[in-house]
């Protein structure tokens, strides 16, 4: 079968039939979720007979590779809470339930187990739900992740949303059966919303879902592969010769010839060096041009999968033009895909949590982690920052865990960079230099040296007092107009 035969036999079952028509498998269940085949899908009872719906995710390891790379990237960047002061700067805040939950959402789960699982739902089935507990101030002490082929929104007659949650069996053995929670209570991340027959626009929808005839022809390359290699293999040589021969002779020469190369392969065995006879030639079984569109289907249809996760190919390793650095590649990767994954798990916890938003109150997840090995990258930034005078040397020192210097919490600048208005300033004019000191009379042999030699505190403050008066002639013409 080749490629183009392939993705025919594909290409349709994904075309939704008119009402009461018949189409044939397989067939995608958006309740349960996961892709029923078109021999379980022939039969009413298939669940009685033990098949199985697949799962979305196991259909391709490209897939796979996809929603790993966004969910443990996002688990690797700490989250915080942040307030803008009126000066413009911003404080992290440390006394917030927000900051409580984004060091520990409940008691058996880490923040990066917690984010970790909440992208990976997110993205495998285009929602992810978690149940907000509260305490007796009813601040959000707790978030609980729920399955999201057991929850849905459900939208009541007065326009109120609510939620019916499930697949949680700590939470549940705890509290019992979870229905009809209010929205204020549900952090509800969603993707975009496409089909109307859910509740909309409540509902997200994954992006397997513009990659599933891509899942399905890597599937059923990669079976019919299996298949054929298992149980079709065709032998690496055959035997070939002008001469007519009989079925006895034939399996004279093919016993004989298993006989003789037996165990070659493994380097164990009575096996030998074969020798033909009466014009026999082995000819080697090359690669059919068949095999060869099927890898490079493959290799299209996985290219398309990246595609409609927004992943780079260099994320994952394979192809693609390489990023002159690492800082590069996870800037381009976060100014598309990565960097509104990480915006609207942000905005989603922000509203749970009833902030402001930008730019007054918000959480944010710090994406300074992902350069964590990229030392030599990070260090030449803040030296620029240092540099320019955005950031002070403990602020550098700081983001790099180390403790701050003395005399610098200030902004440093070089002196020549100066503000343009002082460039009309005039320069002081020299002061008119001092006449020259008449020689004293040298003193007699006989006469004792005079006594009026400045001390040494004496000198010092007419050093200070000079200097004082060079400072604020400065200033003087400094703040004078311009002529």
């Amino acid at each position: 079968m080749t490629a183009r035969e392939l993705v025919s036999q594909f290409g349709n079952w994904l075309a939704r039939a008119a009402e009461g028509e018949y189409r044939p498998g397989p067939y995608l269940l958006p309740v349960t979720g996961g892709v029923l085949s078109a021999h379980a899908g022939s039969f009413m009872n298939w669940w009685q007979m033990g098949y199985d719906p697949t799962g979305l995710s196991s259909q391709s390891a490209m897939v796979e590779a996809c929603i790993s790379a966004y969910a443990q990237t996002i688990a690797m960047c700490p989250g915080s809470h942040w307030r803008t002061k009126d000066n413009g700067g911003r404080d992290r805040v440390t006394s917030s339930a927000l900051y409580r939950v984004l060091r520990q959402p409940n008691e058996y789960q880490t923040i990066s187990d917690f984010m970790l699982n909440a992208v990976r739902s997110l993205y495998s089935e285009g929602n992810a739900y978690a149940l907000c507990v509260r305490n007796a101030r009813q601040e959000i002490e707790e978030l609980h992740l729920m399955d999201p082929r057991q929850s849905s929104p459900m939208v009541a007659m007065t326009g109120d949303v609510f939620y019916r949650l499930g697949g949680n069996d700590v939470i549940e053995r705890q509290i019992g059966k979870i229905a009809g929670v209010p929205q204020r209570d549900v952090l509800h991340i969603r993707l975009h919303c496409i089909d109307r027959k859910r509740p909309f626009p409540l509902k997200g929808e994954t992006p397997l879902t513009a990659a599933l005839m891509d899942m399905a022809a890597t599937s059923a390359i990669t079976n019919q592969q299996i298949q054929y290699y298992l149980n079709q293999a065709r032998p690496s040589a055959v035997l070939s010769t002008d001469a007519v021969l009989k079925r006895e002779q034939v399996a004279e020469l093919r016993a004989m010839w298993n006989e003789q190369v037996k165990g070659l392969e493994a380097g164990c065995g009575p096996g030998g060096t074969p020798i033909l006879t009466a014009g026999l030639k082995v000819m080697p079984w090359t690669q059919a041009g068949k095999d060869q569109q099927l890898a490079e289907m493959l290799k299209m249809s996985d290219e398309k999968i990246a595609l409609a996760f927004r992943v780079p190919l260099q994320i994952l390793g394979i192809g693609g033009t390489p990023y002159s650095s690492t800082e590069l590649l996870m800037q381009g990767w976060i100014a598309s895909g990565l960097g509104f994954a990480l915006n609207h798990c942000e905005e989603a916890l922000g509203r749970t949590f009833e902030l402001k938003g930008q730019p007054d109150e918000y959480v944010e997840f710090d994406t300074s982690a992902l350069l964590r090995s990229a030392f030599k990258e990070r260090i030449d930034g803040l030296a620029r920052g240092v540099q320019g005078g955005v950031l002070s040397p403990n602020e550098a020192r700081a983001l790099e865990g180390y403790p701050a210097a003395k005399f610098g919490d200030e902004p440093r600048l070089q002196a020549q960079v100066v503000p343009l208005s002082a460039a009309s300033i005039a320069p002081a004019p020299a002061a008119p230099a001092a006449p020259a000191a008449e020689p004293a009379d040298e003193p007699a042999p006989d006469d004792e040296p005079p006594d009026d030699k400045p001390t040494k505190a004496e000198r010092h403050a007419d050093v200070v007092a000079q200097i004082s008066r060079t400072l604020a002639h400065a200033a003087e013409r400094y703040r004078r107009p311009a002529a």
